[in-house]
């Protein structure tokens, strides 16, 4: 017999816990959700999709529910068998249970013959059949495969357990060959990932700051425009009284110098502006104090730290790429903290946008475009050039005209040239700074408006990259095929049949930083698992460790103990004040194995119950099963397995007294 072997474990221990981050909660999912007024036929149909991930027991209560109300067709009576015997052994069944079982046949009124109640038939076949050593096996198989596909596969899933005798074998092996095909259907490898997304949150606009545009300004562009313009005509009056013909030419010269140079002139500023403020944003920006480690602008920080870091450009080192983008990085930062820090959305559900937004950085990096604002912004030759030119005009036209002016009519002349340069100097810098605070208004909103429409585009290719997101029965599918064949490796590796194995049992737990998720009143589900499995023989325990990366359906760190029945000494679940749930096996040596099967109650929606969420857990994981088998052993050791076999056949005895074949 092989003894325990304390080097062959990959479990927790020593009060260490597997670690579970990254949680998603899809709360518009309402699958496992029955209201207090619920017809029986909407409890029957939440009590199927119950069944449907392997919570056998919330699935009984549901359905037996809406059996007691009157509810009962051809396809109840399947899957309220179904339900009853999902999961478990004749053992564990209640003595009212057991009852119902016996009953069946009689309870159970079939109506007409459709699929469904041929598969009702079949299951009593089953049952009826179990212990009878002169069972006509290729006819009851023969009949089994005539079964629709739906019903054959749904025995084959919920039945492997209560099935005994001696068809176990064949049942068997019917059940690997149809999870080996099934836990790569559906495009699995293509679609796990999606259920651990949570549905996006759609873009938001940036609100630029409006034009802000003091009283003050307003007052000072239109007195000075006043006084200039005034001043201006008085000069041109002077020079048409006087006849100073001559002078009237520059003096037209210079008002349009001055309307061709002053146009120029703004756009030159605009650009220059323009390109130091997007300069600054760019800038390496100086060291901000951080924000709380649990808030929503910190969890912000993480997300652009880690897809930075990832979307390194083709060419380009992470530290030069790093520190090149460090001021961008802080500029989208900033302006996702502004806009979605009051939404009370977690950080999540814009994940997508912080990854389109970084990956729009790199996209513009690799084109080359990422500074491309500068050569935008850019001042053309020829703008400078008609500004400069336009401003001469006015300036030497005016100085021309304003000479002449000053001889027609000295007092006049002089007071009107002297305000015309006054005004003229206020006003322009009053109106420049109403027209560029208006224009960068426009700016900011075609920007703005632009980032929108781009997130837009990228929300919307978003969510139909999400469109076939895995339902949760689906999820559960693929874990229960898991099972099944990681079940079936270890009876390969241990050179053992199916009609060797006394019992077996599984603990399914989170491995370490797993992300997890999980539909409204649903169990949660992981994208790697940490998968004891205890297989029981006339020798003792196996026990194998393995770790299920679930989205490629490939096992790892396969990890294998062998023990005598006398060495497990004891097995508990804990449950902590936060509702979480640790299973915990000891050995006589004092070895321990503790495994965290159900995680805090947190993301807890409106309406759920905390405790309701962690019992679903663990019943789709199947821990009362195992707490049945791993207790009977710390209890009654190898004298288990004995008393284990007549307790069954007692009860099988029992059942196959009162459960005959339905045709006979």
């Amino acid at each position: 017999m092989s003894t325990f072997d304390d080097t062959a474990t990959n479990i927790a221990r020593d009060s260490a816990y597997v670690g579970v981050q990254a949680s998603v909660v899809h709360g518009d999912i309402y699958t496992y959700t029955t209201s207090p007024d619920a017809s029986p036929a909407e409890k029957f149909e939440t009590g199927v999709r119950f069944l449907e991930i392997g919570a056998s027991g919330r699935a009984s209560q549901l359905i037996s529910e809406a059996v007691a109300a009157g509810h009962l067709t051809n396809r109840v009576c399947f899957y309220w068998l179904l339900a009853l015997t999902s999961g478990r052994t004749r053992l564990e069944l209640s003595k009212e249970e057991a009852a119902q079982l016996r009953n069946a046949p009689n309870t159970l009124r079939l109506t007409g013959d459709d699929p469904w109640a041929d598969a009702v038939k079949m299951i009593h076949r089953l049952l009826a059949c179990a212990e009878k050593r002169d069972a006509d096996l290729r006819l009851l198989f023969k009949e089994f495969d005539e079964l629709g596909d739906a019903q054959r596969s749904l025995i084959l899933r919920h039945l492997e357990l209560f099935l005994d005798g001696p068809f176990k074998e064949q049942i068997w092996h019917r059940t690997v060959k149809q999870a080996e095909l099934g836990r790569t259907a559906r495009e699995r490898g293509n679609r796990v990932w999606k259920f651990f997304q949570p549905d996006p949150f759609p873009p938001r606009k940036r609100e630029p700051r409006p034009a802000t545009i003091h009283f003050t300004t307003w007052l000072q562009a239109v007195t000075a425009t006043a006084v200039f313009g005034a001043a201006a005509i008085h000069i041109g009056f002077l020079l048409a009284q006087g006849g100073r013909i001559l002078a009237l030419l520059p003096y037209l010269l210079s008002i349009a110098g001055g309307y061709v140079g002053g146009r120029n002139a703004v756009e030159w500023r605009f650009r220059t502006v323009r390109r130091r403020t997007k300069d600054k944003e760019c800038a390496t920006p100086h060291l901000r104090r951080s924000a709380p480690s649990d808030g929503f602008a910190s969890k912000v920080d993480q997300r652009f730290d880690y897809y930075f870091a990832k979307y390194v450009p083709q060419g380009a080192s992470r530290d030069m790429w790093l520190a090149a983008t460090a001021g961008i990085r802080r500029s989208i930062r900033d302006e996702i903290v502004e806009v979605y820090r009051e939404t009370r959305v977690g950080v999540e559900k814009i994940a997508w946008l912080i990854r389109y937004r970084v990956g729009d950085v790199r996209h513009r990096w690799e084109k080359g475009t990422l500074w491309s604002y500068r050569e935008e912004l850019a001042t053309p030759l020829p703008t400078k050039a008609m500004a400069v030119l336009g401003v001469a005009i006015l300036a030497g036209g005016g100085i021309w005209a304003a000479s002449d002016a000053m001889q027609v009519s000295p007092l006049s002349g002089t007071r009107s040239t002297f305000l015309v340069p006054a005004g003229g100097w206020i006003a322009a810098r009053a109106w420049l700074r109403i027209v560029l605070e208006r224009r960068r208004a426009a700016a900011d909103k075609s920007e703005s408006d632009q980032v929108l429409e781009d997130s837009k585009a990228a929300f919307a290719r978003w969510q139909a990259k999400l469109a076939d997101k895995p339902e949760d029965r689906e999820m559960a599918d693929w874990l229960d095929c898991d099972r099944k064949v990681l079940l079936s490796e270890a009876l390969q590796h241990y050179k053992l049949t199916m009609s060797d194995v006394i019992a077996h049992a599984f603990i399914e737990a989170p491995a370490a930083s797993s992300k997890r998720a999980r539909v409204r009143n649903g169990p949660w589900r992981y994208l790697k698992y940490q998968i004891l499995i205890f297989v029981l023989t006339q020798d003792g325990v196996r026990q194998l460790t393995i770790t299920l990366d679930f989205e490629r359906g490939t096992f790892h760190d396969r990890q294998r103990a062998n023990y005598r029945f006398e060495a497990l000494a004891a097995v508990r679940v804990r449950q902590a004040d936060n509702d979480e749930r640790t299973f915990e096996l000891a050995l006589v040596n004092g070895q321990e194995i503790r495994v965290r099967v159900s995680p805090e109650a947190e993301e807890i929606q409106q309406g759920e119950n905390p405790g309701a969420v962690s019992d679903v857990t663990l019943d789709a994981a199947g821990l009362h099963h195992t707490l049945h088998v791993l207790e009977g052993i710390a209890a009654e050791g190898k004298e288990w397995i004995l008393q284990e076999r007549r307790r069954g056949q007692d009860r099988t005895r029992n059942l196959t007294d009162e459960m005959q074949d339905p045709d006979s």
